[in-house]
């Protein structure tokens, strides 16, 4: 809240410079504000007395924003590419797949390797655990496993994670 919209019959008054003035009439400390042609600001309404401090508010949602701006340009999406197999899959095959998922890993994103089951092939889980293990071993140097091979419904999966960069 700010210069009028502040209800509370008295505050503790933080100066501009960061001096505490003490406890003050609401009205008081918006007439030192105006003299100083800043704004009075609430900064702690839940204190008791609630606490207001003199500053240019405007500037104040400025630096505010700018830091916001500054933190979204900095922060990084971690997005979850999916490489699917199948339990029979064949040798060269296996070996593309896991040049995909290692390039995927190096730009620092998640993989979710999933294994789909066909027909009868769901009778053999095993054969589609053995395949993601070898695929776990594989990008062992690159990544962790974040989530174990599991089923759901036809489909078996693991998921992968970059290792930290040191």
């Amino acid at each position: 809240m700010v210069n009028n919209a502040i209800r509370a019959r008295e505050v503790r008054l933080i100066a501009a410079n960061g001096d505490q003035l003490g406890v003050k009439q609401t009205r008081e400390a918006q007439q030192l504000a105006d003299d100083a042609n800043l704004d009075l600001v609430l900064v702690a309404p839940k204190a008791k007395p609630p606490v207001a401090r003199i500053m240019d508010y405007g500037k104040y949602r400025f630096e505010l924003q700018k830091k916001q701006r500054e933190a979204r340009k900095n922060q990084k999406t971690v997005e979850m590419k999916e490489i699917r197999l199948s339990p029979t899959i064949d040798e060269n095959d296996f070996n593309t797949k896991l040049k995909n998922a290692e390039k995927f890993l190096s730009k620092g994103n998640k993989v979710r390797v999933s294994i789909r089951f066909r027909g009868r092939a769901i009778t053999h889980k095993e054969i589609g655990r053995d395949v993601l293990n070898k695929m776990a071993a594989a990008t062992k140097e690159v990544a962790d496993v974040q989530q174990q091979a599991k089923m759901d419904g036809r489909s078996m999966f693991l998921v992968l994670s970059p290792k930290p960069e040191k």
